[in-house]
């Protein structure tokens, strides 16, 4: 008989896993795209550049001042002025960095030029991130004679990022108009080293400056005269359709800066950048309503923007309402945000629309109003001549075409008000006594929600009519476009049938081309 005997297998003893430092974690990966940036410059393969550059969104949220001197000082051991000035450690802090505890070997051989430009740009995003903003304009100022001293083509990708953050750190030292011929003059190199990804940056920035001033002519003249090259990112061309939109709006082209602005909403990234997605929905919401439309609801409800939106909101809410003394309370409440939005200048503009929505409510509810009962109702009372500029108002309105009416004089002088009358445009056109007598009738009520008015069907019978014109012009390409077969064959008949009558008539044709051959001599 077999014996079975159990064997316990004795489970096998875990190896120790080998915590890393978080800190020499950091180092690796700098270390990493190091080394990507010399595969890039060696193998002339911008790939490695791009790489290395997408990592800074990772990586400069986790740098510190002890991993900053510790690259430093792999890459440069004779760096301890450029460390003392920008990151501001002693010498016995150095010195303990660069003990057996965090192992870095130097590194070998000369550092190329990209690699410096790269730590001086860590170095810029950490005390931008620390809103050290003074030491970061000396290390902006140093950056930016390295990058201008060399002229090679595989500095191009770096050189487009050091670009934005060199105009950002002086953005924020409120110092913007002393960079403006710098880039400018950065602006004709790129140009003529066909540099692509530094002119997309440049432009941007160009225009960001002449906006942040608001030099709006001065902007609107560089845009014209510039093209923008098709090959920058989807990051670049949002911005510069947001800014073409923003000055497009200021200079009265709302349906163009319209358009941009949908571009803009349309490149830049959906997920992420949420205060670019504010900026623009701000901008979109004042230009819809300049164009008389007013916004959907439900972007008001959207997590990321209800919060920023909330004076927008209430703005449409003014319009669409017509009630100028809500208006104004609104604009005085949130003038502070909007002028740091940019959008208070377009803002005012708004004050026609809300009258024209009042006046437009007012010709619907009335046939007969006085001129002092309007400006109450359009709480025009705190100005001094109310019903002059009523009538004014009311005049520009009418020769708008916002509304069918007239206004009358009575000279009769019964009335204190001096006997001016707004005259819905139906009634007007009955004469005074017939007018009067359809009013007491109340037949214009009838008349108002019962049939339509002379001339009112006039521009959707044209807007039919135009349909209709385009879906026949459709339907004629169509039935000119179908093609038939050249011959019906029977299915009774043979392919040998076929050939001979084929053959058939390639002789006849041939006849035929022999005699008209004779004809002509």
């Amino acid at each position: 008989m077999a014996i079975l005997i159990e064997t316990k297998t004795q489970p096998k003893e875990e190896e120790p896993r080998v915590v890393l430092d978080p800190k020499e974690i950091i180092i690796n990966d700098l270390k990493d795209q190091i080394r990507n940036i010399e595969k890039s410059v060696n193998l002339r393969d911008s790939r490695y550049m791009t790489r290395a550059l997408r990592s800074l969104i990772t990586i400069r949220k986790k740098l510190s001042d002890d991993i900053l001197t510790s690259i430093i000082s792999y890459l440069n051991p004779n760096s301890k002025e450029t460390i003392d000035t920008f990151i501001g450690n002693d010498d016995m802090e150095v010195d303990a960095l660069l003990s057996d505890s965090i192992k870095i070997n130097k590194i070998k051989g000369n550092v190329i030029p990209e690699i410096h430009i790269y730590t001086h740009l860590l170095v810029l995003l950490h005390l931008i991130d620390n809103k050290d903003f003074k030491k970061g304009k000396c290390c902006a100022d140093n950056m930016m004679e390295k990058l201008i001293s060399q002229n090679r083509r595989t500095l191009d990708l770096l050189a487009a990022k050091c670009y934005f953050y060199y105009a950002r750190i002086y953005e924020l030292n409120n110092q913007a108009d002393q960079i403006r011929r710098f880039l400018l003059a950065r602006f004709r190199t790129c140009t003529l080293r066909k540099d692509n990804d530094g002119l997309a940056v440049l432009i941007n920035l160009i225009l960001r400056n002449y906006l942040l001033y608001k030099l709006y002519n001065q902007a609107d003249i560089f845009a014209a005269k510039t093209n923008f090259p098709e090959t920058a990112n989807n990051n670049e061309w949002a911005r510069y359709y947001y800014y073409i939109g923003h000055i497009k709006a200021i200079h009265l082209e709302y349906s163009v800066a319209q358009k941009n602005l949908l571009q803009a909403s349309r490149k830049g990234p959906q997920l992420l950048a949420i205060g670019f997605k504010q900026a623009i929905n701000k901008l979109a919401i004042v230009v819809q309503l300049l164009l008389g439309e007013i916004p959907e609801r439900n972007l008001f409800k959207d997590p990321s923007l209800k919060k920023s939106l909330l004076p927008y909101f209430q703005l449409t809410q003014a319009v669409r309402l017509g009630d100028i003394e809500f208006f104004s309370n609104v604009l005085q409440k949130y003038e502070s945000k909007f002028l740091a939005d940019s959008t208070y200048t377009l803002i005012i503009r708004l004050r026609r629309n809300v009258l024209k929505t009042g006046i437009k409510k007012i010709n619907c509810a009335y046939s007969r109003v006085s001129l002092p009962d309007i400006a109450a109702k359009l709480n025009l009372k705190t100005a001094k001549n109310s019903v002059g500029d009523c009538e004014y108002i009311l005049a520009k309105a009418i020769r708008d075409k916002v509304i069918e009416a007239s206004v009358q004089h009575n000279d009769n002088g019964k009335e204190k008000t001096g006997g001016v009358y707004l005259v819905n445009g139906k009634y007007a056109a009955l004469g005074d006594q017939a007018g009067k007598e359809a009013m007491d009738r109340k037949d214009y009520f009838n008349d108002t929600y019962g049939t339509l008015g002379e001339g009112a069907e006039e521009e959707p019978c044209k807007i039919f009519h135009e349909r209709i014109n385009f879906c026949l012009d459709i339907h004629e390409r169509c039935v000119k476009s179908l093609r038939y077969p050249p011959k019906n064959y029977d299915d009774n008949e043979t392919n040998e049938g076929r050939r001979e009558k084929e053959q058939m008539d390639i002789e006849i044709a041939k006849q035929l081309a022999e005699t008209d051959d004779d004809d002509f001599f």
